[in-house]
């Protein structure tokens, strides 16, 4: 068992942290100069690999494991795990030796949430995904009256959907509101949905979900692929995807819309398209915080 380390004043200064990174980058023999530091601080980076192993345990870890996991000696990883103990990013158990994230990791990552706004780097990413498929995208949330529209993007062929900022989705008929349907409790879309199906005898889109069985049936689909996908069911030849941001807690944070005209658009699953916005929505969702493996 390595010696115990006692767990990190939480007044660690900076002056601590700078020399801590001091003695790190003596310790790799990193030599100085004008190209290291525009390279950055190696020693960090290597550092830091124990630190996301521990990110993704869902418990505390022996050091033989977690330095193996990082892919370096016990003896190079104890001389990091000391340091960020000072620092109070790492914490030992003072019994079973076993480390784990410490009291400053948690301030770090709450400091983060409070400061991240969904919207705003979903506004981003879209714009990017816009102009490297140049297809029509957008974001909703939900609102008080359903998944509601609040960012549009359209690519240089529009795809004439006559949305606009503000409107409210259907649940029964768009991918936007089957997705919210699918993650959301059913007791903030109940209303919405019961009004929907009493009127979907009289009136309905294509395969639009008549009955409550055959809707359960197509929010089993969207749970399945983790995505929402219609062709042409709120418009003939409309075809759209809406694809999960999750939160820190893992709600459904908002939906990522992307559509198109039938012929022009890719709807496959694992097509162009979907795969792209899944990785939008996953990377967004990984700074919002989410963890897909319950901790």
């Amino acid at each position: 068992m390595p010696p115990t380390v006692r767990p990190a004043s939480p007044r660690a200064s900076a002056e601590d942290l700078a020399d801590t990174l001091d003695t790190a980058e003596a310790s790799e023999g990193a030599e100085g100069g004008e190209e290291k530091l525009r390279s950055g601080i190696q020693s960090i980076e290597v550092g830091f690999r124990l630190l996301e192993v521990l990110t993704s345990e869902p418990r505390a870890m022996m050091l033989r494991d977690l330095a193996q996991r990082a892919g370096m000696s016990p003896a190079k990883a104890h001389r990091y795990l000391v340091s960020f103990m000072r620092l109070g990013v790492v914490a030992q158990d003072p019994l079973s030796g076993r480390y784990e994230l410490g009291g400053f990791a948690l301030q770090l990552g709450l400091a983060r949430l409070a400061r991240v706004d969904g919207v705003k780097l979903a506004r981003l990413a879209l714009t990017e995904l816009r102009d490297a498929l140049d297809i029509t995208v957008g974001i909703a949330v939900w609102g008080n009256q359903g998944p509601t529209v609040v960012h549009w993007l359209e690519s240089s062929h529009p795809a004439k959907a006559s949305l606009k900022l503000g409107d409210v989705m259907p649940m029964l008929s768009s991918a936007t509101g089957l997705l919210f349907a699918a993650y959301l409790p059913r007791s903030k879309t109940a209303p919405m949905i019961e009004r929907e199906l009493a009127g979907a005898q009289h009136y309905s889109y294509g395969s639009t979900p008549r009955t409550a069985e055959a809707l359960e049936c197509a929010l089993a689909e969207v749970r399945e692929h983790g995505a929402a996908r219609v062709e042409g069911m709120l418009l003939p030849t409309i075809h759209a995807f809406c694809t999960p941001v999750f939160d820190a807690s893992g709600e459904l944070a908002l939906g990522l819309i992307a559509l198109g005209h039938e012929g022009a658009f890719d709807i496959d699953w694992n097509g162009v398209v979907d795969t792209a916005l899944r990785a939008c929505a996953e990377k967004l969702s990984y700074e919002l915080g989410y963890s897909p493996t319950p901790r």
